[in-house]
């Protein structure tokens, strides 16, 4: 039988990320992420917020660029799995720690939200693996699946049967994206 560990988040960091790099050179950031839930209580009609921390592991590429992109305060989608792991305290009891290990980080908000002046001065989004790309004209938004909007098939091209196909299409790409 199929099995599904899968973890979305959009919150805000609570603290600047701590990026740390392993004996052979890999990268590690970890993070603390606050997402809150709002309600109205039945009974007494009062408002009620309620405030859940979640402790984010990211690696490789995905920890260098949120170590540099992303700041205290800065809202966060966070893509992943939960992982537990078993530790010893230094009066070696075991201690368990359940934690998000991100597959994909996409950053939120525009320059405002930046926390401390980027030179870049614009706002950054990542999709699927967490890779960051500038998007300067408008806030980059979460990569969330959505029904595509039914329209008509677009009607082929015609190419000229003497135009060779590119073995890749690797020309027409940007070459100034920062990953």
């Amino acid at each position: 039988m199929a099995s599904i560990n899968k973890v979305i988040l959009i919150g805000n960091l609570g603290r600047d990320p701590e990026v740390r790099y392993t004996a052979n050179g890999a990268a590690v950031c970890s993070l603390r992420l606050a997402t809150t839930r709002n309600w109205k209580d039945r009974n007494s009609g009062e408002r009620m917020e309620e405030t859940e921390w979640h402790s984010v592991v990211l690696y490789d590429r995905l920890a260098e660029i949120a170590g540099e992109y992303l700041k205290k305060g800065r809202s966060c989608y966070i893509e992943g799995r939960l992982k537990t792991r078993k530790w010893q305290d230094k009066d070696g009891h075991d201690r368990y720690t359940t934690e998000i290990v991100a597959d994909s980080m996409q950053l939120l908000g525009g320059r405002d939200s930046m926390g401390g002046g980027d030179e870049a001065g614009s706002s950054y989004g990542g999709g699927y693996g967490g890779g960051a790309e500038a998007a300067p004209s408008r806030p980059a938004r979460p990569a969330v699946a959505r029904p595509a909007p039914a329209m008509a098939a677009p009607a082929p091209v015609a190419r000229p049967a003497s135009a060779p196909k590119p073995a890749t299409s690797f020309d027409d790409m940007d070459d100034d994206i920062p990953f």
